[in-house]
């Protein structure tokens, strides 16, 4: 049923091992051809907020692998990323330190959005593997600088939309290639939660000589002006414009890759949407309700809409099809049938019974995700998620975000 976890073991006979103290140029051709079942990969940490965290707990049990270290602006996170690192792991607020070592040979990045590009630029350059969290990029016009980056350096870049690594999704994929729904014209995709509790601005007491603020903000080399320190921006950052892009970049992103992945899209010709703060009014840029339609070639319409003043549906994705609807969310798939079109249909992982939970017990999805990301960097085939894909996907949000401010239809231009 899954093909992520099971066809990508066939390692290149020719990969050598070389120790850390071989030549640069040997380490740097072992990189290109693979690396062998038992050498270990050598992972550094950046930005090690609370997603990062959690992937690094994921990523600690994939065997042959070995948190080296880690870089984050800000004490505290960086003590707590070194808790869960290799005890001999290395620590530094400057992450360049740590792309510039010859024995590290990957990075898992959990910064925020707008520092996805460059890093993970930077990263390639460096020669590393990349494990991005998403939105890939924070602005369209970043899009073509990633990709090349990757592909300039050869480079394995695995971004975070890990749908596409979850076995009962893939199972789903081949359905609707197979034409169990008919012909595509229409897909629902919702992220609704209700949690209005994290939307209160309360005291952080952050000392601001813990945090570089200045390289946090990075003006010059991000999308993001220069400003002065804000503890809640910093700790909230997803819903501010200058770091993060709202519910669409962070949450929609996931299903819309979706969308893209299973009916061969790459972004939308155009797209509209409405926001509301109901919960965050005074708190967030970003609105907290919002809902788009996008607009694609060969007919196809994509409907989102995501609020955290409502969890109906959660976070689920159905394709409407000719012959029926395929459901899916983070721990199953359904085929529902049209009428008179056949039975229902369902594989089910998950053991919650509530549909559209932000996570299931099974599958792991930030297991699988990475599970294929180190399969990659082994065998030095694709991952289920490279840079076109991660860019491809946030194209649809940064479309939704540039027509909900502009009160405008946006439309593609690139």
């Amino acid at each position: 049923m899954s093909t992520a976890l099971t066809n990508r073991r066939d390692f290149l006979a020719t990969a050598g091992r070389f120790s850390a103290g071989g030549l640069m140029a040997m380490a740097a051709a072992e990189s290109a051809r693979g690396y062998m079942a038992n050498d270990t990969i050598e992972v550094a940490c950046l930005g090690t907020g609370g997603r990062c965290r959690t992937l690094m707990k994921s990523l600690a049990t994939v065997p042959g692998v070995r948190l080296a270290a880690v870089a984050d602006i800000w004490d505290v996170h960086l003590s707590e990323g070194r808790k869960l690192a290799d005890a001999k792991a290395i620590a530094t607020k400057e992450y360049r330190e740590l792309l510039d070592r010859k024995d590290i040979n990957a990075v898992l990045i959990g910064s925020p959005d707008h520092w996805h590009v460059p890093m993970t630029v930077d990263a390639c350059n460096a020669g590393k593997d990349v494990y991005v969290e998403k939105p890939l990029t924070h602005d369209l016009k970043e899009g073509k600088a990633v990709i090349e980056a990757q592909n300039k350096n050869n480079r394995i870049v695995q971004v975070g939309t890990q749908q596409r690594s979850m076995p009962q999704i893939q199972k789903a994929y081949e359905l609707l290639k197979a034409g169990r729904v008919g012909k595509v014209h229409k897909v629902h995709l919702t992220w609704n939660r209700n949690h209005p509790g994290r939307m209160q601005r309360t005291p952080l007491n952050i000392d601001p000589k813990t945090v570089n603020w200045k390289a946090f903000v990075g003006a010059g080399r991000t999308t993001a002006p220069d400003q002065a320190f804000d503890e809640y921006k910093f700790r909230n950052w997803r819903w501010f414009f200058d770091f993060g892009g709202g519910i669409f970049t962070d949450l929609m992103v996931h299903w819309i890759d979706v969308a893209h992945w299973f009916l061969d899209l790459d972004h939308p010709t155009a797209a509209t949407a409405i926001g509301q703060h109901y919960a965050a009014k005074d708190v967030w840029e970003t609105p907290d309700t919002v809902q788009c339609l996008l607009q694609y070639p060969n007919n196809i319409q994509a409907y989102f809409e995501g609020t955290f003043s409502n969890a109906r549906n959660g976070a689920m994705i159905e394709f409407m099809g000719t012959e029926g609807t395929l459901y899916i969310d983070r721990g199953c798939y359904r085929i529902i049938p049209d009428p008179g079109k056949g039975e229902v249909e369902e594989l089910i992982l998950g053991t919650n019974p509530r549909r559209g939970a932000d996570f299931y017990d099974k599958p792991d999805g930030e297991l699988v995700h990475l599970t294929n990301w180190i399969e990659s960097i082994r065998s030095r085939n694709r991952p289920t998620c490279p840079a076109e894909a991660g860019v491809s996907a946030a194209s649809a949000a940064h479309m939704a975000n540039k027509a909900l401010r502009t009160g405008q239809v946006a439309k593609w231009t690139a």
